[in-house]
Order: structure tokens, then sequence, then C-alpha cells
């Protein structure tokens, strides 16, 4: 990023329709079409944005959105952008998902909304049951902004996890997760490039990233294609951060992601895990995620840089 700097200046200062266009996007386009393996992926300013371009792009495709409950608000603003009628499901409930799919019958043109990693638990998506119950002409978007660089052997997120195939599917990323760096991308056909270019008044308006950021995430996304020890990193320490708790008798879900998260039993617990976890100084995230069920719970991320000390000094303080 420093070096981009004194040569491309912060703002293109324009939409890349005008005269923002520049040969670093593009670049980076191409470099995040071939690490996800997708035929195109498309820059936005924001992984907000980009879920809320697909909607724009694609309305009026389809006859309804069906979209899990606890999706992300990004993936519920887009659905409103679809023109067309919204029907939630029940979380990860593929029964009830199953039944708003037969209410639209054979000529229906759904589009399911969901998050691929939930921020909440780390727990993913069922997306392969998703696809057996997908009619032809459905579609499956995942906002795939947790999951993305850190699920599957390559890093290329649920769908690798899940081990689905691309077609009929859409993956939306942030670059400022697994990536550490800022902006977000829609992954997918040529078809839908095309859609989003045309019909998208995000694309043809918005200024898109500041160029030392692409210049940044072009670096990090080659990092992350060749150096696959982060990613065992990431699995050792989430295995011993739980192993740990575990040990101490303190309950806590497996799931795919980095994610350890505590609900305390009551007003007086979560005070004092406030107090024990400021003590040894470590920011007490308590989390109050709109949709979610309870009142809140304190959530932390493991990454592949914490150290023993770090994962060891949480486990003892919970």
């Amino acid at each position: 990023m420093k070096k981009a700097i004194p040569r491309f200046g912060l703002s293109v200062a324009a939409s890349r329709m005008t005269t923002g266009e520049h040969v670093l996007y593009q670049q980076l386009e191409t470099q995040l079409a071939e690490f996800f393996d997708v035929p195109t992926a498309t820059l936005f300013s924001c992984g907000y944005l980009a879920n809320l371009a697909v909607g724009q792009a694609l309305s009026g495709k389809h006859t309804v959105a069906l979209i899990d409950e606890r999706a992300h608000k990004s993936l519920w603003d887009a659905s409103g952008q679809l023109n067309c009628a919204v029907r939630r499901y029940r979380h990860r409930d593929m029964a009830a998902l199953q039944k708003l799919i037969a209410v639209g019958g054979k000529q229906s043109r759904p589009i399911v909304f969901t998050d691929g990693m939930f921020a909440y638990d780390g727990s993913v998506a069922p997306l392969k049951q998703i696809m057996r119950r997908l009619p032809v002409g459905g579609v499956l978007m995942v906002d795939d902004a947790h999951g993305a660089g850190m699920l599957g052997k390559q890093g290329k997120g649920t769908i690798e996890f899940e081990g689905i195939s691309r077609a009929r599917v859409i993956q939306t990323v942030t670059l400022s997760k697994a990536f550490g760096v800022y902006g977000g991308a829609v992954l997918g056909s040529i078809k839908l490039r095309e859609q989003i270019v045309k019909r998208s008044r995000i694309f043809t308006g918005n200024t898109p990233i500041p160029l030392p950021l692409v210049n940044a995430a072009i670096e990090s996304v080659k990092i992350l294609g060749s150096d696959k020890s982060m990613r065992l990193r990431l699995q050792l320490n989430v295995a011993r951060l739980r192993d740990r708790l575990a040990s101490k008798s303190c309950e806590v879900e497996t799931t795919p992601g980095p994610i350890v998260r505590i609900t305390p039993k009551s007003e007086n617990d979560e005070r004092r895990i406030r107090s024990r976890l400021i003590n040894a100084g470590i920011y007490p995230s308590f989390i109050r995620y709109p949709g979610w069920p309870g009142t809140g719970c304190f959530r932390f991320v493991v990454s592949s840089e914490h150290t023993q000390r770090h994962l060891d000094s949480l486990a003892d303080s919970l």
C-alpha cells in the first residue's frame, strides 16, 4: 500500500464507467477470478455494496427471493432491489426452504440468499442441501465474507468447503477479513458481470476502491494463494483454544469457523466475564446481533497470528 501511494495517489475520483477505470482494478479482478476459480470477479468499494449491486443487476429476473432469517443485513437490502416477493425461511432449515420453493410451482425462478459462514457462531450454510432443492430456474447467492480465504483446502470459501458446483451460484466476498485489506467483489459468470455493468447503478455511479488498497489486495491474494501455512496455523489455533476451554469445562460450540462464542447466563455473569477479560488485557467483545436469539454473547475470532500465550490467556480468563 505504501509503495502505491506516491505512484498512484489515493483516489481515481470517478466511477469506472467514466474516467475512473485503472489497470490495477483489472489486475485484481483477474487475480480474484483465478484464486476462486470463477469466470469473472467484479470489484466494489465494499462487500455490502457488492451484494446490493447483484440485487440491482438481477432486478425483475426472479419470481421470489428466499432468505435465511439470520442472513446479513446487506442480503436483506439486496433482496429489496429485486422487484419480487421476499420470503424468509427458518435459519438453516431445509424443510422450511423446501416448502417455500414448492409454493412457487414448476415455473418458479427463486433466488436463495444466505451467508456462507454465519458471523454469529461460525456455522456454515448447508449449501449442498440447498442446491438439491433448487429448481432449474433457481439461483443461489452466498455472502461469503467470513468464509472466503479461510474455508476450503485452497481457501475458496464455503463453495469449496461444501463441495458444490459453481453453476447457478453467485458468491460475494469482502477483502477486509481474510485478505486483510478493504473492498468487495462479486464472483460469477460472464453474463452476471455483463448484467452488473449494464444494470447496477452502484457500479456505474460509485467511486471504486482507492488504488493503494487495490495494490495491497493484489499482494494479499498472491500471499494467500501461495502460502498455505496461515490457514494451517489458524486451524491449529482454533483447535488449541477449544481444547483448552474444554479441559476447563467451558462449553463451546464446534463449528467450521474460527469463532468462539460464550453466552453469559445472567447479567452478573456478563459483568464477571467482562471484568476478567479486561484484567487480562483482552477486549470484552460483547455482541448483540439484530435478529439473533438471546440478549447477546461474548464473541472471539481467532487469527492465524495469535500466539499460544494469547490463546491460553483467553482460555484462562473465560
